[in-house]
């Protein structure tokens, strides 16, 4: 541990059921942490009952092992990801504490939209990828393919990842493409735990001829096989010898996920990763430990960590005392004395700490926040059964929002309601089954319920705001912002807590109108608040009331309450009071709130439904039944074609049309297909379904049913 240059940092990503759990498994055995006979069985890193119930991981687990690699113990602290669409965040949220990312993709199915997101999520944080082709024993049993066959199969697989790849580090001064010869390409079965790349069969003597023979040869052969070549060695040197270690990664890595001073003292211990300078720890997960309380979990950029450090956590007052500090075995956590930098240390005692905190020794500019790429699309209410349980259901709720981000929790006071809404079904689904396990509360679900969003289509004309006592006046237009600028908020790349020239110079870079991107007041989720306004008198003790009533608005669209999201207001002007008494709040809220209600409605706003990518892999005589479920739900089929003995079908479909798809998908062809769902945004609901569809939300939330009159455009 007190070596960085022998540490490597490594997460295990891919596609879902492409096998990542059960190459850990075999990593395990490999350092001698689990018994050989078990792995790829066992599923070592599932610690938590309902992952080995559902057989898929739902959170990230960490493990730290030991591997000799030319006479030299590396210490490798491997991260296993989950692969389903559902639990993306814990797949965003780990790649944060890691420098490299072995990519698993299936031979048979080869690169899928997961396998997309999660190349993404890697590059994103600067995290270099290898590549891991597991599965092959199916080629050679299921499919008997030949030699020739199974080279082409092979290396299409390659080429769809380093085409992934480039597209997405084009702009980047390093060539992360991985090839056969470089030995960034493993191949192998993880469930018979044997795996061969170019420099292990220049070690073994082994090659493909010898693979395929011994493969079909029964057990013995695969038994030799395994014994030959075993996967966890290939892997562990292909680790040992690609992935960087903290020395060289962490000075390419601090500037893309740090925006504080590069001179400051802070910032050159965290390049070179000095154990002696403070300590800057990023929090990438919590855990509840029924003992030990919360557990955060995260990368130690500098520093050393110990047990009874005071420690500042970005964004609260005060600090927190370390109570004791370890590293994550699967399920179990080792205490150790200290930890120093450049591992993946689990910290308890950070009470005020959320996922994605920065923990430091001094107070210091924050890491860039994790930004996850899907937002929540669907809401459950949940109520406990016996009003005793009340309050311990609340405590649970907010302790669930605090371990996963992605998730959004809702508490209504005056309704009594508690809203959760998660990335999908299965996602609520294993959320409330834990919230009834683990806490025993005997909880009521609702009916899954879509989140819309609510945006403008015109430009509107100028419209004025009046307050309460009349003395108050404000002029706003709204017009819809463009998408690539809304893009780009939502990445993270241009925000309010950058300094004014970056924000300014990211606003152009996304499309934004020079002289726009200079009198940019406020922005507030995807929308942006502009001051047109010249040497008004009080305007600049107003603005706070003005951004507030602005924000009350967005919150609540004028439609059906729902949020407002890309739309671009301009103040163009204001006549205010001359006494601060009769220009307080509850004259400038309701002015302002009513100014932008109502330059929605003039840029005739709409509502937006949540939309999903679909791709259903099925045996070409089911192709039009399928095909049906699709177009059945208000969805689009964009694609069909051919991949092997399947017809893939790729479409679009509402998020609140595929509630309760999968059972009849499988209904529809007698269960010979797979699917997969993505989501893909947000889309103007067609008009004959706004005004239905507005009734239906205004009613659900006891709102008057009529709308205001100026709303007959739609």
């Amino acid at each position: 541990m007190d070596n960085p240059e022998h540490i490597r940092n490594i997460a295990i990503a891919a596609h879902v059921d492409h096998g990542k759990t059960t190459l850990s498994d075999n990593l395990l055995a490999g350092a001698g942490m689990i018994s050989n006979e078990t792995a790829g069985q066992q599923l070592a890193m599932d610690t938590k009952e309902d992952e080995q119930e559902r057989g898929i991981t739902i959170d990230a687990a960490n493990v730290s092992m030991t591997h000799e690699y030319e006479d030299t113990n590396h210490l490798i602290n491997l991260i296993d990801t989950p692969g389903h669409v559902d639990f993306g965040g814990d797949v965003t949220r780990a790649m944060r504490a890691v420098d490299g990312a072995l990519v698993v993709v299936d031979a048979v199915e080869g690169a899928m939209p997961q396998t997309e997101t999660v190349l993404r999520q890697a590059l994103r944080e600067g995290v270099k990828p290898a590549l891991f082709i597991n599965k092959v024993d199916r080629l050679i049993n299921e499919l008997q393919e030949g030699p020739e066959e199974m080279q082409e199969r092979l290396m299409s697989v390659i080429h769809d990842v380093n085409e992934l790849i480039r597209g997405m580090t084009e702009e980047k001064d390093y060539d992360w493409t991985v090839s056969v010869e470089g030995g960034t390409v493993g191949f192998g079965s993880a469930l018979y735990k044997w795996g061969v790349s170019m420099p292990s069969m220049q070690r073994t003597g082994i090659d493909f001829g010898d693979i395929m023979e011994l493969e079909r040869s029964g057990e013995e052969g695969r038994d030799e096989l395994q014994e030959r070549t075993p996967l966890s060695n290939v892997v562990l040197d292909m680790v040992a010898e690609h992935f960087p270690n903290p020395v060289d990664a962490q000075p390419r890595r601090i500037p893309t996920v740090w925006r504080g001073d590069a001179d400051s003292e802070i910032a050159k211990t965290m390049r070179f990763v000095d154990e002696d300078g403070e300590v800057v720890f990023m929090s990438t997960d919590i855990s509840m430990d029924p003992h030990a309380g919360e557990i955060a979990t995260g990368r130690l950029f500098s520093g050393t960590i110990e047990k009874g450090q005071n420690l500042y956590v970005s964004g609260t007052a005060g600090t927190n005392r370390v109570q004791s500090v370890g590293i994550f075995m699967g399920g179990e956590r080792e205490e150790v004395e200290k930890v120093p930098a450049g591992n993946i240390a689990a910290v308890t005692g950070l009470k005020d700490a959320i996922a994605g905190s920065t923990v430091s020794s001094v107070e210091m500019t924050p890491f860039e926040s994790i930004e996850h790429i899907s937002e929540p699309v669907i809401t459950k209410s949940v109520e406990a059964k016996s009003m005793d349980d009340l309050p311990k259901l609340i405590k649970t709720l907010q302790q669930v929002a605090k371990e996963d981000p992605t998730i959004r929790i809702e508490i209504n006071e005056d309704t009594g309601e508690h809203l959760i809404s998660g990335q999908g079904e299965l996602h609520l689904e294993v959320i409330t089954h834990r919230i009834r396990d683990n806490q025993g509360i005997q909880v009521h679900t609702g009916e899954p319920i879509v989140v819309f969003r609510e945006q403008p289509q015109e430009k509107s004309r100028e419209v004025e705001g009046v307050s309460p006592n009349n003395h108050n006046k404000f002029y706003i237009t709204a017009e819809p912002l463009d998408q690539d600028i809304v893009d780009s908020i939502k990445l993270g790349e241009a925000s309010m807590d950058m300094p004014e020239l970056e924000r300014r110079e990211a606003l152009q870079e996304a499309g934004m109108d020079k002289d726009d991107s200079q009198l940019v007041e406020h922005m507030f989720k995807t929308n942006i608040l502009l001051d047109e306004t010249k040497g008004i008198q009080h305007l600049n003790e107003t603005m706070e009331l003005v951004i507030e009533g602005l924000e009350d608005a967005l919150e609540d669209g004028p439609l059906a309450a729902e949020p407002v999201q890309g739309a671009l207001f301009r103040l163009h002007d204001a006549k205010l009071h001359e006494d601060t008494i009769h220009r307080g709040p509850a004259q400038v809220i309701p002015a302002t709130r009513d100014a932008v209600h109502r330059s929605l409605i003039d840029a005739e706003i709409r509502l937006l439904e949540p939309i999903q990518n679909v791709r259903i892999d099925v045996p070409s005589e089911y192709m039009g039944s399928a095909s049906g479920e699709i177009q059945g739900r208000r969805g689009t089929v964009d694609d069909m074609f051919q991949e092997g003995d399947l017809m893939v079908i790729e479409g679009i479909a509402p998020v609140e049309e595929m509630i309760g798809f999968s059972s009849d998908v499988r209904s529809a062809t007698e269960g010979r297909a797979s699917w997969n769902t993505e989501n893909a945004g947000f889309r103007v609901l067609v008009d004959n379904l706004q005004t239905e569809k507005i009734g239906e939300i205004r009613e659900r939330k006891g709102m008057k049913q009529e709308l205001p009159p100026s709303i007959d455009y739609i």
